[in-house]
Formats: C-alpha cells, sequence, structure tokens
C-alpha cells in the first residue's frame, strides 16, 4: 500500500547549505571550518566589546585553543547535538543515538520505472520512513534507506567503529531498552542490511518490475535520533538553553537529524 503524493518535491540540501553560507558571507559574516568545540562558557575577564558597544560574554574554544567571542549562539550540530548542548550545562536527555540508512541505486536503463517520490504507509511505532524511492535532482533514483544502528556517530560504512562512541551509547542513553522493546524489528533491518534480495522483496511491493540485477549499492546517510532515558525515540523538538547567566545567550534547538 502507498500514499499518492503528486505535490511532494525533493531538494538537495547540500547546494541549500551552501547557499546559505555563501549569503551569510556576502552580507559579512564568516564561516569557520575545522573548528572542533571544546567549551563553551562565559568570559572569565571583562567582555570584549565592538566599536557600537554590544558585548560578547561567550567564549567558544575549539580543540586548537582558538577562540570566538559572542553575544548569542544557536546550535544545529547534528550527530553532535548532544555533546554540544551539554557543554552549556544543558540536561543530557534525550541521547543522540547514529542510525546508519543504506541507500541502493537504480540502474540508469530502469530509471524510467519511477516517475516521482513513492513512499510506502509507513510503521507508526518508527521515525523511520521505510524503504522507498527517490528521484534526485541529477537524475538519479535512490532506493531505501534502512536503518541499522551505527558504530560511530560519522558511521557512514559498515565497519566504521568508535568504542568511545559505543560505550557513551550504550551507558548513556536508553538503547539497551529500546533494542529489548524492539528486538526482532533491529534483526530485519540488518538482514535488508546484509542481503540485497531482502530489500528488493520491500521494493517489489511498490515496483513488481525491479530485480536485483537492476540495482547496486549506493551511499549512506547517518540519522541523528534521539533516543531519552526509557528508550523512546524523540519525534518532537527539544530545544534547551543550559542554566544561569549562560542560558540567557545560547539556544540549542532540536536534537533530531
Amino acid at each position: 500500500m502507498a500514499i499518492d503524493c503528486p505535490y511532494t518535491g525533493i531538494v538537495d540540501y547540500r547546494q541549500v547549505a551552501l547557499s546559505f553560507a555563501q549569503d551569510f558571507q556576502d552580507a559579512g559574516g564568516s564561516v569557520l571550518t575545522n573548528f572542533e568545540v571544546k567549551d563553551i562558557e562565559m568570559a572569565r575577564e571583562s567582555p570584549s566589546r565592538c566599536e557600537d558597544g554590544m558585548k560578547y560574554p561567550i567564549v567558544i574554544r575549539n580543540t586548537k585553543g582558538e577562540e570566538v567571542q559572542c553575544q548569542y549562539v544557536v546550535t544545529c550540530a547534528g550527530l553532535y547535538s548532544d555533546r554540544i548542548s551539554e557543554l552549556s550545562g544543558c540536561n543530557p536527555d534525550p541521547r543522540i543515538v547514529p542510525f546508519r540508512g543504506d541507500y541502493l541505486l537504480l540502474k540508469p536503463e530502469k530509471c524510467y520505472l519511477v516517475k516521482g517520490n513513492i513512499y510506502p504507509v509507513p510503521d507508526s511505532r518508527f521515525p523511520f520512513l521505510g524503504v522507498h524511492f527517490t528521484p534526485r535532482m541529477d537524475g538519479s533514483i535512490w532506493l531505501g534507506p534502512n536503518a541499522v544502528l551505527a558504530f560511530k556517530r560519522e558511521g557512514y560504512k559498515p565497519f566504521d567503529f568508535s568504542a568511545g562512541d559505543i560505550m557513551d551509547v550504550v551507558t548513556k542513553s536508553g538503547l539497551i531498552k529500546l533494542v529489548s522493546q524492539h528486538f526482532f524489528y533491529g534483526v530485519n533491518e540488518m538482514y535488508k542490511a546484509c542481503f540485497l534480495s531482502a530489500t528488493v522483496k520491500h521494493l517489489q511491493k511498490l515496483i513488481p518490475e525491479i530485480t536485483i540485477s537492476d540495482i547496486r549499492r549506493g551511499p549512506a546517510g547517518v540519522r541523528a535520533q534521539a533516543l531519552d532515558q526509557d528508550g523512546n525515540l524523540v519525534e518532537d523538538f527539544v530545544f534547551d538553553g543550559g542554566v544561569g547567566a549562560i542560558g540567557n545567550h545560547i539556544l540549542h534547538p532540536p536534537r533530531l537529524h
């Protein structure tokens, strides 16, 4: 069963982000990359002032010891949003658990089978959309994704692994409770990740003509899924700003993907 949504659309969010960055720079802003945040704190000495007298009491420091001072901070840290927000004294719950989604690519000679976005009716118990067909802006067709636990925050490959990230997820989030509640769902997702034929069976429910010879493995994405201590997948927005004086200057938006 599927739902016909003829007016739905797609966008390349990488291009959107680059466009926003360019607009920001054109307006006089600066974009810093490779700036791994280590500390967020109130300035210890008298806040610096620019010519118009505005105060910059927040200090953001990276792992190299470099600093940026600012008046207000709005974060949107994706897979690291829980760690970044905790630096300013926010509640550590919910935690971010990374779920990798593997995509398949439809071979060019079979792309004529897909005229638009095709989604199955999703399982209301989970925030995942299920295996679906997505025409890309470059003309390619992506199929999938599945949803399996990534063993690293930025684990875009099946064998990417970080012991620290795994320990963080197991000991500080409700992952164990989530697994106990939905064990067979997780096993099924792992099975689909290992065997293309299992994913093809789901695709054939929407387009019966699809065969395993029509597809090949494609890229993967990692969903920054918020999970509370009780093992519940947090599907709503979570805003926080920390406590004390620093909370008047910082806003951490939704801890979602």
